[in-house]
């Protein structure tokens, strides 16, 4: 599974990729995210593209650049990340196919595009988005609960609704992020690596919870410790990925409030 991290920290970035990350993504996208993610405890960039500039001086690894969601700017910001050196673009709050096929038209095979599913538009239509050749496809969790107004993070992956996106997608497919496997909150950091090997996830985030978990410690013995992790769930046989399937469900059922009787 390729682990791409959120930073614009040149020198942290390139350890953690020299440490067996796959790649490092900057992220631009901020329009309208302060009015959609009004009272959550969410992160919004201030990733500039200098930021992008810089850290692709500091790195071979691959370079993922964050759009904002698709509008008139986005030729403008194609342009940008591509003359800056990123590898692929990410097109966040998808709803429609067409605004991939515009974006593809705008990209002309100079990069990767890759798309985030955040949205029930996105979710309802998946079966259109996934035959557009995009580099890869990611679940984002979090806007994804927003725009269904839920208060449920990871409902998406108990409910079925994962599962049946993941049936549908024939390329690089992530959800979620991950941080050290003893770590995370509400849930297990390792269950939450389980859930992503039961779905095949092909990449996953490395975020604030990740950075912050890695205070003090050596990404040249965490990062390969993380992966080795990963591998050790992918040769689990059926019951142990029944039980922390399981398990997965449990923790995250347990964070949900109970119905009231009316």
């Amino acid at each position: 599974m390729d682990l791409f991290l959120f930073t614009v920290d040149p020198r942290w970035g390139a350890d953690v990729v020299a440490a067996g990350a796959a790649g490092i993504i900057v992220d631009w996208e901020r329009r309208g995210k302060h009015r959609r993610q009004l009272g959550e405890s969410t992160q919004i960039s201030t990733d500039t593209p200098a930021d992008l500039s810089r850290v692709r001086a500091a790195t071979d690894g691959r370079l993922l650049c964050r759009l904002n969601g698709y509008g008139p700017w986005t030729a403008g910001e194609v342009d940008d990340a591509v003359a800056r050196g990123a590898d692929e673009l990410l097109l966040p709050m998808v709803r429609t196919p067409e605004e991939v096929d515009r974006t593809l038209d705008l990209v002309a095979g100079r990069c990767g595009l890759g798309i985030l599913v955040e949205t029930r538009a996105a979710v309802d239509r998946i079966a259109e988005l996934a035959r557009r050749p995009l580099a890869r496809i990611y679940v984002g969790l979090n806007d994804l609960r927003i725009d269904s107004r839920s208060d449920q993070l990871f409902q998406p992956l108990v409910d079925g609704t994962v599962d049946a996106i993941r049936a549908l997608v024939d390329r690089p497919f992530g959800v979620g992020g991950l941080t050290l496997p003893e770590g995370g909150f509400p849930v297990p950091g390792r269950l939450l690596a389980a859930e992503l090997v039961r779905l095949g996830a092909d990449f996953t985030f490395l975020r604030r919870s990740f950075t912050a978990d890695m205070a003090g410690r050596d990404p040249f013995v965490e990062v390969p410790r993380l992966l080795a992790t990963l591998t050790q769930l992918r040769s689990a046989g059926r019951p142990d990925v029944a039980e922390r399937r399981a398990a997965f469900v449990a923790a995250v059922t347990a964070e949900m409030p109970v119905a009231q009787p009316a």
